[in-house]
């Protein structure tokens, strides 16, 4: 019996990583802060880096549903503050954050 339970625990913690692995996406974007969200869409780049230089946290805003993603692992957009660019990403929908995989300028 416990090695059952065992065996199927670790089916469904496999199941959750293939889930998870599923959720990568690629979107177009930008880098934005959190005081400006989607203000800046396509302007105001010297505007965002003073605001993540004053304490703000970086965001993604998705171009095609205006959508305001807070960034998990910020250091990977630092040098793309105000750009418009194109992710890799996992997506926790629930949290509305953005896992950054991969990241670079749209085209």
């Amino acid at each position: 019996m416990r090695r059952f339970l065992a065996v199927a625990a670790a089916a469904c913690a496999l199941t959750v990583v293939a889930a998870q692995a599923a959720d990568s996406t690629q979107i177009n974007g930008w880098i934005s802060d959190s005081m400006c969200g989607a203000k800046h869409a396509g302007s105001g780049a010297a505007c965002v880096k003073g605001c993540i230089k004053n304490g703000e946290k970086p965001v993604f805003v998705d171009e095609a549903k205006k959508q305001v993603w807070s960034i998990d692992n910020p250091d990977a957009v630092k040098d793309f503050y105000g750009d418009h660019v194109t992710v890799s990403a996992t997506v926790n929908s629930d949290k509305m954050s953005v896992h950054i995989d991969s990241i670079a300028e749209a085209k």
